[in-house]
């Protein structure tokens, strides 16, 4: 890769670039607090359980097609530039979102409606795997001069503010309509208002600036930018390519079990309501959002390594202290604390995980 020294404008790029992270991320969590809504609506089981289940298995078939989007991306981003990786990523965002707020239920097409939600949702997974990647290469590109961390935690900004944007238009629908109508209809305009919020984020990456050099356009350097991106020598990095897997696979797990299970746990285990389950995420999420930056800043100044290990041990205490005392909670604020308590300890890997990548 051949980044240009400084772009003219960084925060125009930052901008740009985060707010692509933020739509894909809405859409992405939408799904998973729709989910028990509408999954009747396309399955053939009478068993809400079980339609429940079918939904969550399109949404976890979703993650096998992030893999392909994040080479089939980056190869276009080595190849074409940061810049066009990001717009064609948004544009199949786009899609994907109202795809998925026009879909036709079991009443209309019958079986071919869960084919439709899945095909909706491979569509989502493929195009979210291939903005992880390259954002992280393009605002740890942007973090110049010993700022990597605090603009790489962006891209967990961005990301944890497309939940909170999808937990909010979620509030809001919840107290506007009755579970009944949710079900039936209202939870198609979270997506339409996904697909809008596409189109304006496509708007501003395609004014946004390029951080590989105009070297990398020659054939000689798009040779060699292509056979970098390439699996094959991804397979000479066996060693990184571990670490990247390990510590993926435990800050994913880590990160989708505080973000989004504790949501569901709130409500079938801790008794509390669908309404201020969603007002406890709110919150949570909210202050979880400016704790990003603030970790990045802090990352900047002492070892990544030492912040990736504050995070395993903090993580190994408080998980079970998280979740027996959400169980066993007796109020908002209470459960608040404990929800709060697993995001900061979190926060020490979100902040800098698209940076250690990149690096």
């Amino acid at each position: 890769m051949n980044p240009q020294p400084a772009t003219k404008k960084p925060l125009k790029s930052l901008l740009a670039a985060s707010s692509g992270n933020l739509v894909e991320w809405y859409d992405f969590y939408a799904y998973a607090f729709l989910a028990p809504y509408f999954a009747k609506e396309f399955t053939h089981t009478n068993d809400p359980t079980l339609a429940l289940i079918s939904a969550f298995l399109v949404f976890m078939l979703g993650f096998f097609m992030r893999p392909l989007g994040s080479l089939f991306f980056g190869k276009l981003g080595d190849k074409k530039g940061r810049k066009t990786s990001m717009v064609y990523s948004i544009i199949l965002m786009a899609l994907g979102s109202f795809l998925l707020a026009l879909l036709p239920t079991k009443e209309i097409v019958g079986e071919w409606a869960f084919l439709f939600l899945l095909l909706a949702r491979l569509l989502q997974g493929f195009s979210v795997g291939g903005e992880y990647g390259v954002v992280a290469t393009y605002l740890s590109e942007l973090g110049k001069n010993g700022k990597k961390g605090f603009y790489g935690s962006f891209q967990y900004v961005t990301l944890v503010g497309g939940q909170l944007l999808a937990i909010f238009s979620l509030f809001i629908v919840e107290n506007i309509y009755t579970h009944e109508q949710i079900s039936a209809f209202a939870w198609r305009y979270l997506f339409a208002l996904g697909g809008i919020l596409a189109l304006l984020s496509l708007f501003l990456r395609n004014i946004m600036e390029e951080t590989m050099d105009s070297k990398t356009t020659s054939k000689t350097t798009i040779k060699e930018e292509t056979q970098r991106g390439s699996l094959k020598e991804l397979l000479h990095h066996k060693k990184a390519l571990m670490i990247v897997f390990g510590l993926t696979m435990g800050g994913s797990l880590c990160f989708y079990t505080f973000t989004v299970y504790l949501k569901i746990f709130l409500t079938n285990s801790s008794s509390f309501s669908p309404k201020e389950s969603s007002f406890i995420m709110l919150l949570a999420l909210s202050y979880f959002i400016f704790l990003q930056p603030l970790c990045g800043m802090l990352a900047d100044k002492i070892k990544r390594t030492q912040m990736l290990m504050v995070f395993a041990i903090a993580g190994l205490i408080v998980t079970p202290v998280v979740f027996y005392g959400i169980k066993h909670a007796t109020g908002v604020y209470e459960a608040l604390f404990y929800e709060i308590l697993a995001l900061s300890s979190m926060s020490f890997y979100t902040c800098i995980a698209g940076v250690i990548k990149a690096e």
